[in-house]
């Protein structure tokens, strides 16, 4: 039952992909994220010449010039493998900004007679994602002594631990929207395993290179369709 709801909730995502308005969404969302993945990689180098593992990575990669290998094919490389864990706080960010208009969209498209959203403060949304995102890499920092121990299962940990912190965000966010706080709770803790599950088949994609530019708006709009129908079935089982 889980699984169905989830696809079913995929499957409409991507249905939409020829709407024009979440066509614009779709490629400002891949724009920001690539920028956002390319900072991040930049910080990464910059942090690796702080500790003075620059020398290391100078003898690993060859002679580096860090701004000048930024474009080297090298380089890009360096971050396409990068992007397997970058990609993960990216999407964090990208849902924030984002998820209010790829909800929108979606809600006007496939839920007309949805009651429009809540209003969430700025600042208090801004706080949620402060938080939110100090969580998920202090959890993913936490999860590399783990990954040493469990070697043949750290690309299974991996996909289960950002699955579920994911999948908590992206429904939050989507269900605060309607609910408020008390009532996204409520409702994501009686359907925990079902977005634990959608969280982790959305992190497995985010492990792909280049495929995962679109996870983070596809992402936003699965959990809308996935809140919209897992509050139906509270309503109707309630």
């Amino acid at each position: 039952m889980a699984i169905s709801v989830i696809l079913g909730s995929f499957t409409a995502a991507l249905g939409q992909l020829g709407d024009p308005r979440f066509r614009r969404v779709l490629v400002r969302g891949i724009g920001l994220t690539l920028a956002l993945l390319i900072a991040s990689y930049v910080a990464f180098l910059m942090f690796l010449n702080w500790i003075g593992a620059a020398q290391w990575v100078q003898e690993l990669l060859g002679n580096i010039s860090w701004v000048g290998d930024l474009v080297t094919w090298t380089s890009f490389f360096l971050m396409v493998l990068l992007s397997v864990f970058l990609m993960v706080p990216v999407a964090s960010a990208i849902t924030s900004m984002f998820l209010d208009e790829v909800a929108e969209a979606v809600e006007d498209r496939h839920y007309p007679n949805v009651p429009k959203a809540l209003p969430v403060p700025f600042g208090e949304a801004l706080k949620d994602t402060v938080n939110f995102l100090g969580v998920l890499i202090f959890a993913n920092i936490v999860a590399l002594v783990i990954y040493a121990f469990f070697a043949p299962f750290a690309l299974f940990i991996f996909w289960g631990l950002n699955g579920f912190l994911l999948g908590r965000e992206y429904f939050t966010l989507a269900a605060m929207r309607h609910l408020g706080r008390d009532g996204a709770k409520k409702l994501r803790k009686k359907h925990g395993g079902t977005i634990w599950i959608a969280g982790t088949l959305m992190a497995m994609p985010l492990s792909i290179p280049l495929i995962n530019l679109v996870i983070p708006i596809l992402g936003a709009a699965t959990f809308t369709h996935l809140f919209h129908r897992l509050e139906s079935q509270s309503s109707t089982s309630g």
